[in-house]
Order: C-alpha cells, then sequence, then structure tokens
C-alpha cells in the first residue's frame, strides 16, 4: 500500500487515475481546485477507505502532512477553449504547480509523476513523434500557454530530478477519452458524440484530413501505473498509434450511435496540429503496455455514459 497524492484529482483523467490506484490498494489525497474538475467526478470516492480530497490550487504553496509515496501531478486545464478563457492559470499551474508539487516531492521524499503532454511536440514535423523529437511549438500562439507550461514543467522535473536527485517519471499523454470528459470542452471526441446524440451537425476544423490518435482512458490509466511501478524516468508516450482523419473518426461516430447528423466545416483554429500519432516503441519494450481497447468499443461505452449523464 501507498500514500500517494494526485493533482488535478476531480478532473476527467485525475478522477480516474484516484479510482484505479483506490482498487489496487492505495491510498490517495485527491486535491484540485475545481476550475475545470468537478466533485461530480469523485463523488463515488468519498465513502471508500483510503481516500481524501483536499481543494486547493497547488499554484500556491502545497503541503500535505504525513507520510507521501508518491505525487501524481496531474493539475492542468487541458482543453482549447481553455487556454482562451483562463491562459494565465494554465501558464501558473504548469510552472508554479510544477515547482510546488517537486517541492513537496522533495520534502517528503516521494516519487514525482508529471503528467507532460503530446503537445510539447507541437505541430509535428516528425511523425509518428517519438520521445527523442524535440518538437515544433509556436510559443506565442493561443495554445503556448498549455504547451510551454508543459515543456517548463518537462524542464523543471528533469532539474530536480539531476539537481537533486529526485526519482521522477514524465508521461506524454496524447489524445484520451472516455466517460467524465467535460461535454464542453472543445475536444472532437466530446464534441462529435454530443453533437451525434443531439442530432446537431458534426463541426469539423478545416478539411478533415488532419489526424490524431484517441486512446480510450482505461488503457490510459492502466499505462500510468505501469510506468509509476517501473524503474523509467521517462519521459514515455502513453496513446494509441493508431492514426485516424478526423473526418474519418466523424463517420466512426455517426455510426455508432446511429445518428443522422450532417457533417460542417469550419476554418481551423490557429496552430491546430495536422498530424498527432505515438510512436509507444518504449512503452511496448520498457512497460509491456499497448492499449487494447477498440476505437468503437470506446466510443461505445463514451457516448451510452454521455447519454446516460447529460
Amino acid at each position: 500500500m501507498a500514500r500517494i497524492v494526485v493533482t488535478g484529482g476531480a478532473g476527467f483523467l485525475g478522477s480516474h487515475l484516484c479510482r484505479a490506484l483506490l482498487d489496487r490498494g492505495d491510498q490517495v489525497v485527491c486535491i484540485d481546485n475545481l476550475i475545470t474538475g468537478t466533485t461530480a467526478n469523485i463523488e463515488e470516492l468519498f465513502g471508500v477507505a483510503g481516500f481524501t480530497f483536499v481543494q486547493h490550487d497547488v499554484s500556491s504553496y502545497v503541503w500535505v502532512p504525513g507520510d507521501v509515496d508518491a505525487i501524481m501531478h496531474f493539475a492542468s486545464p487541458a482543453s482549447p477553449i481553455d487556454f482562451e478563457r483562463i491562459p494565465i492559470q494554465t501558464l501558473k499551474v504548469g510552472s508554479l504547480g510544477t515547482h510546488n508539487c517537486l517541492g513537496l516531492a522533495k520534502a517528503k521524499g516521494a516519487t514525482f509523476f508529471l503528467a507532460s503532454t503530446s503537445e510539447t511536440y507541437g505541430d509535428p514535423l516528425v511523425h509518428p513523434q517519438s520521445e527523442t523529437y524535440w518538437g515544433n511549438v509556436n510559443p506565442i500562439g493561443p495554445r503556448g500557454v498549455y504547451d510551454e507550461a508543459k515543456r517548463f514543467a518537462e524542464a523543471i522535473t528533469m532539474a530536480y530530478h539531476r539537481h537533486h536527485g529526485i526519482d521522477i517519471r514524465i508521461v506524454r499523454i496524447f489524445n484520451t477519452y472516455g466517460p467524465r470528459m467535460r461535454p464542453d470542452d472543445g475536444r472532437v471526441v466530446s464534441n462529435f458524440v454530443n453533437q451525434a446524440l443531439a442530432g446537431e451537425p458534426l463541426t469539423i476544423y478545416g478539411d478533415g484530413h488532419q489526424t490524431r490518435s484517441f486512446c480510450y482512458v482505461d488503457d490510459e490509466v492502466r499505462g500510468f501505473l505501469a510506468l509509476l511501478d517501473a524503474e523509467v524516468t521517462g519521459p514515455v508516450n502513453i496513446g494509441n498509434p493508431h492514426e485516424i482523419t478526423v473526418a474519418e473518426f466523424a463517420r466512426v461516430v455517426l455510426e455508432v450511435t446511429g445518428s443522422a447528423s450532417p457533417i460542417e466545416q469550419r476554418p481551423l483554429p490557429v496552430d491546430d496540429p495536422t498530424q498527432r500519432q505515438p510512436d509507444i516503441t518504449l512503452a511496448r519494450t520498457l512497460l509491456g503496455w499497448e492499449p487494447v481497447v477498440e476505437l468503437r468499443e470506446g466510443i461505445s461505452r463514451t457516448a451510452e455514459w454521455f447519454a446516460k449523464d447529460h
């Protein structure tokens, strides 16, 4: 049994991670300021032994009484609409928040696990993207507040590892989907599924030829735990290497939901990546991990959740 702090634990990914840690017998201290997360995501956990929730912004000083074995830093807005709505908070949690959580890890002698992102690759000039690729990021574009915050977070995490000897893990997360996504978060999965369920037009930005690689949340979290338990510093890509165009993905959503919604095209947002596909060679060889949930099955589960809860 370990005692693990999960920042951003009331968010989409964080809540699934809290559940998985509790299920394997760990104690969890969930910290979230609820700026994008919600207690509805973790309400089922409040009665579970070993679970504690603290409402706090980790961009301010962070302290947790008692022993801590690991800090898993997932606190950050992660949706395109958030980058324009709360850009300063996005930058602060990636910089100040990461610094504060690293300080807690140093004080407790704990492992620090950073949730980084495929967005560190920007609009990639290398395909598929491996961990050795340094990226193609526009630091002053609207997405730069997220991309550069995560790039800084990786840099300071490595600095603490080299300078203070902190045990670290860095995961680069690719497009993840599943139950508990925010219906209005502006991402393609939640957009398409909710539009299809409502019989509204599916909005494709650009010509639909840009690609994404979608990983179901259960697979993604299984990858996190494999990395946490391994003697692997990272960064390690955790994502699904099955690449699909946005236009093809729209057709899958329509077929799975049985919707007759039409498709509408809109202008492509600034700096929107044209290709996204992880090279998961490291995850396969070092962690023995790869995704198993097929896209149609994952979309079916996600649509069922949206239809029931929203």
